[in-house]
């Protein structure tokens, strides 16, 4: 079967990924940095590793959530976080094993890849080209830095805005609720992935249309969509 043949049968033409904890392994960086802005505030973590529900949603509603700032104190405790991250954090990141891999079969595929994530844009950027994988992406859309577009249903309907890719052949991959969220708000199918940060309780209790546990899991779905 020729790739021109294959495109035309595929169902998901467009493919869109979250970053943290689907596409890159994030937890020293982000706990780090997370720690740090704390720190400034007198709050002193000493494990970081309780610090991880901070990977995956935005960090203003993290804040609030879940050490209980205000609006106001959690805009500046953003502002301390990207002190540490934007020198250090943002390069203390894994890039999942697999991941090259998959991102290479999809391209030769023939599905256009995007990045829907919640970090802002300038950052999702530069974690894709220290990883070596941004050339796959045909677009990226994040959040900005002033705290705009950080809601996850709203960065997905951006990407639409700026690709015109059609909702019906669209799929959106995530380890959060906020990702499946996201795509349900946007009238898309999802794939939760069991690899990141996202609990199974959660996963199971948000019910995306699939769900996978590992990366090969995600090539083997991709791999039978043809």
């Amino acid at each position: 079967m020729s790739r021109k043949e294959d495109v035309e049968v595929m169902k998901y033409e467009a493919v869109l990924f979250d970053l943290d904890g689907t596409l890159t392994d994030p937890k020293v960086g982000i706990t780090k940095s997370v720690q740090y802005a704390l720190s400034h505030h007198g709050i002193q973590v000493d494990d970081p590793d309780t610090l991880i529900p901070y990977i995956g949603p935005p960090l203003i509603v993290s804040f609030q959530e879940i050490h209980s700032f205000s609006e106001k104190e959690s805009m500046q405790l953003v502002e301390k976080y990207r002190e540490y991250f934007k020198d250090r954090g943002i390069y203390e990141n894994e890039l999942y094993d697999g991941i090259q891999g998959l991102l290479e079969m999809l391209t030769q595929q023939g599905r256009k890849l995007i990045v829907a994530t919640s970090k802002p844009t300038v950052f999702a950027l530069e974690v894709l080209k220290h990883f070596g994988i941004g050339s796959y992406f045909e677009v990226v859309c994040g959040s900005n830095l002033d705290g705009t577009l950080s809601d996850k249903s709203e960065i997905i309907n951006d990407v639409f805005k700026k690709t015109g890719v059609n909702k019906h052949a669209a799929i959106m991959i995530g380890d959060r609720k906020h990702d499946i969220i996201g795509a349900r708000k946007n009238d898309i199918e999802s794939i939760s992935v069991g690899y990141g940060y996202g609990s199974d309780e959660e996963l199971s209790a948000i019910q995306p249309t699939y769900y996978v546990k590992t990366v090969l899991e995600l090539q083997e779905f991709f791999a039978n969509d043809i």
